[in-house]
């Protein structure tokens, strides 16, 4: 089943429409959808390694106009938008505790949490529920999306065919690495 999957997703990331799916799912990771942005960058900058950095750069301007959206869920529509995703995720003490340390310590949580495997949205719709400053907030978005993506398109350009070999040959322990890290960073963000 995984390696079909993984074929699936090698497909995708190579057909016409990978680069406006790889937008999509950035822009949506940023405000409303929990899967990183990740998924699609990876086998993309894989089998495309002359294009990584333009698949960067197209991944972190989504994430930041997403993270937008996010900050104006956050901002303006608490109540009506952000609220039934914080209560699917049984995260209300969790945003409450965002505000407080948004108010606190501003800019340095979404430069921290926009390099970790947390949701990015929890971020952005925290940041404009405590009002964070539209401009330094978006700055600090593309810092530290720009540096999580970039250094990701560098890794995967620089060593991307032991890289490819590797998650070939052990995807069932990838795929379980990787629903371990972002469960983690689920959990995490309860205690952080």
């Amino acid at each position: 089943m995984l390696d079909r999957l993984y074929a699936r997703i090698i497909a995708l990331a190579a057909s016409r429409h990978a680069v406006i799916w790889l937008a999509v799912i950035a822009f949506a990771e940023a405000s409303v959808f929990p899967l990183p942005p990740d998924i699609m960058l990876l086998p993309m900058v894989l089998t495309q390694r002359e294009r990584a950095f333009r698949l960067a750069a197209i991944c972190t301007i989504a994430s930041v106009a997403g993270a937008v959206l996010g900050w104006c869920i956050g901002a303006f529509l608490l109540e009506y938008a952000a609220m039934p995703i914080v209560h699917f995720y049984h995260a209300e003490q969790t945003l409450q505790t965002l505000q407080d340390r948004f108010r606190e310590w501003g800019i340095w949580i979404i430069l921290i949490k926009g390099l970790t495997p947390i949701p990015f949205k929890f971020v952005t719709i925290a940041s404009g529920a405590a009002h964070l400053s539209l401009v330094p907030f978006l700055l600090a978005c593309a810092v530290t999306r720009g540096t999580r993506f970039f250094l990701l398109a560098a890794l995967l350009r620089r060593y991307g065919a032991p890289i490819q070999g590797f998650i070939e040959k052990r995807l069932p322990l990838m795929a379980g690495l990787f629903a371990v890290v972002l469960v983690g960073g689920i959990v995490a963000l309860k205690y952080i």
